[in-house]
């Protein structure tokens, strides 16, 4: 499992924009969705979040209302189209602000910032396969064998039905999975830049255009809805 996370918001195109982008990120899951707060916090209390993106404009309770009036279990991202409530969220002990419209650079960047602040301080409460991703190679159960493959080695990886292949130097591996949960078991450095493809970024050889990255001799095409990876492999 990865860091569990939900979004708020009234609008229904602020929340496909974040859903586009969690899906992009390995170890973020996408628990559900709200457009309201007072959802929302009936959800939280039956159910364990890690990460909660929370539009602040919103009617009936706003965003900043609801973390002063809800004992909040989750660490808080808030969203707003408001630059002028940037201060007043910091001031409650939140993750980071973005401004909409959202870019997946700054989302990213935001998200790799819980995760510094998540990891500083040693937890007694992580499970195991939570502590398995802070290790340099996953196991993979491929022909009845579980296969070790180290992080560093992998290429990319690409998704036929309900199977992966794990593209190495010298290797492939098959295993059955969904491309969408294996992304979860990879570290930070993976991204998903096709609905079939998920490639290591530091083994990027190329880009060759807009829309191909030359990766292990391979061209590995970007999906549409994936083309502002190009900016975060630029950076």
């Amino acid at each position: 499992m990865g860091i569990k996370c939900i979004v708020v918001d009234d609008e229904p195109l602020a929340i496909k924009v974040l859903e586009k982008h969690i899906l992009k990120v390995p170890n973020l899951e996408l628990v559900s969705t709200f457009d309201n707060p007072i959802s929302a916090g009936h959800f939280l209390q039956n159910n364990n979040v890690d990460l909660l993106f929370l539009d602040i404009q919103m009617p009936v309770v706003t965003g900043i209302d609801f973390i002063k009036n809800t004992m909040i279990q989750p660490k808080v991202i808030l969203t707003t189209a408001y630059r002028e409530y940037a201060l007043e969220g910091y001031e409650l002990d939140i993750i980071d602000y973005l401004l909409k419209p959202i870019s997946f650079i700054r989302f990213y960047k935001s998200i790799n910032k819980y995760i510094k602040l998540n990891t500083a301080i040693p937890s007694t409460t992580h499970t195991s396969s939570e502590m398995n991703k802070s290790l340099d190679h996953i196991f993979v159960n491929s022909n009845k064998r579980m296969i070790r493959i180290e992080f560093t080695n992998i290429l990319f990886i690409d998704s036929i039905k309900d199977y992966v292949r794990i593209h190495t130097a010298n290797d492939t591996i098959i295993t059955k999975d969904k491309i969408s949960t294996f992304i979860q078991k990879l570290p930070s450095h993976f991204l998903r830049v096709h609905r079939s493809y998920i490639i290591n970024i530091h083994k990027i050889a190329a880009l060759t255009s807009k829309d191909v990255v030359l990766l292990g001799g391979m061209e590995i095409p970007i999906g549409t809805s994936y083309k502002e990876i190009i900016n975060l492999i630029n950076n």
